[in-house]
C-alpha cells in the first residue's frame, strides 16, 4: 500500500500485551503506543482511565487485546466499549486469539456453546463515527464461527501460516519437509495454504475405551514431518501423533500451532528433560498470540516463536 494511503493509528493495549504491542508499534512510524491506567478499587472491580482521551477525537484508533482468563475480559471488555464512544475516526480491536472457539457446537441438550457468547458481547461493540468496529482474529477454531458475529462488527480473520512458511523454508532440511495434520478438522482448515508440502492425515479411532492415533494417509518415512493445528491444550493428541509418525519412520517431528494455549503448565511435558538423549520433537513453533505463554516458554528448547507483529501492523492498516 502506498504510504500516502496509509493512516496513523493509535494503539491502545493490555497489560499481558504490552511486549507484542511494541513490537507492533516498532514495525511502523504510523502505529504510535497510546497507554491505559488499569488499576482496581478496593472490591477488585476495575478502576481504569484512559490517558490522552481529548486527542483521539478524530483518530483512528486500535486496541489490543488478550482474553486470557475470565477475569481480564470484563476489564477489556469496558475499555473496548469505551473506545469508539470518543468519536475516533474509526475502531480495530486486534484479538489473536478468540478463546472460546473450540466451545462452539452442542452435542447435546444442555451445552453451550460459549463461542457463540463470546461473539456476542463482541457483536455489542459501539459503532465509531467511521463504521463498524473492525475485528482482527488469528486461525479461529472452527471456520463457521464468523457466521456468529453480528452486524455491528466485521471480523477479519487472519492465519500464522505464512510465517510457519517462511521459517521451514529457513531450515536445511527445507526439500525435506512433509506436514501431518492430527485429524481431518486441521487438514480441512489449513491444507489450501500448505498445498505445495507432501501431507499425512492422521485421524483417532476408537479401540475399547481409548482413542487410538493412526496415520489416514500419507507417508512420513524419512522425512522431517512437521504437525500442523490451530493451537493446543494439553498437547495430549500431539505427543501420540509424534510416537505415530516416528513408528512410522519420519526422520524427525516438529510441531506449529497459532495458539500455543497451555493450560496448568502443559508446555512443560515438550521441554527438554535431563537424561533425555532427544527430544521426541526437534522444534516447537508459537506465535506471540498468548503472551502469557510465551514468557513462560521463553528461551526453552525445543519452542520457538514466531511474531505476528508485522501481520498485525499489516492489519491495521
Amino acid at each position: 500500500m502506498d504510504k500516502s494511503q496509509k493512516k496513523q493509528v493509535y494503539l491502545f493495549y493490555c497489560a499481558e500485551c504490552e511486549d507484542l504491542a511494541r513490537q507492533v508499534a516498532s514495525q511502523s512510524d504510523l502505529i504510535t503506543l497510546q497507554t491505559i491506567k488499569w488499576r482496581n478499587f478496593d472490591d477488585g472491580f476495575p478502576n481504569i482511565f484512559i490517558n490522552n482521551a481529548q486527542e483521539l477525537r478524530g483518530q483512528h484508533v486500535a486496541f489490543l487485546a488478550s482474553f486470557s482468563s475470565q477475569g481480564v475480559i470484563f476489564e477489556q471488555l469496558s475499555v473496548i466499549y469505551a473506545l469508539p464512544k470518543l468519536f475516533v475516526a474509526s475502531f480495530s480491536l486486534v484479538l489473536p486469539f478468540f478463546p472460546t472457539g473450540s466451545f462452539e457446537r452442542m452435542e447435546e441438550e444442555g451445552d453451550v456453546a460459549t463461542a457463540f457468547t463470546m461473539a456476542r458481547m463482541l457483536s455489542n461493540i459501539p459503532i465509531s463515527k467511521g463504521g463498524p468496529t473492525s475485528l482482527v482474529i488469528y486461525d479461529i477454531h472452527a471456520l463457521q464461527e464468523r457466521f456468529y458475529f453480528g452486524d455491528h462488527v466485521l471480523p477479519l480473520f487472519e492465519t500464522g501460516i505464512p510465517l510457519l512458511k517462511e521459517r521451514l523454508h529457513q531450515l536445511p532440511d527445507s526439500n525435506k519437509i512433509v506436514v501431518a495434520f492430527p485429524d481431518d478438522g486441521a487438514w480441512k482448515r489449513f491444507h489450501k495454504q500448505l498445498d505445495h508440502f507432501p501431507m499425512v492425515v492422521c485421524n483417532k479411532v476408537r479401540e475399547g475405551d481409548k482413542r487410538i492415533v493412526r496415520i489416514k494417509e500419507g507417508n512420513p518415512a524419512g522425512f522431517h514431518v512437521v504437525i500442523v493445528d490451530d493451537l493446543v491444550q494439553s498437547g495430549g493428541t500431539l505427543i501420540e501423533c509424534q510416537k505415530v509418525l516416528a513408528a512410522h519412520g519420519a526422520a524427525k517431528v516438529s510441531a506449529y500451532v497459532t495458539h500455543g494455549v497451555f493450560p496448568k503448565r502443559s508446555w512443560e511435558r515438550f521441554t527438554h528433560k535431563n537424561g533425555e538423549s532427544e527430544n521426541p520433537f526437534a522444534y516447537f513453533w508459537i506465535t506471540d498470540s498468548c503472551p502469557l505463554t510465551v514468557k513462560a516458554v521463553e528461551n526453552k528448547a525445543p519452542f520457538e516463536i514466531l511474531s505476528l507483529a508485522g501481520s498485525i501492523a499489516d492489519a491495521l492498516q
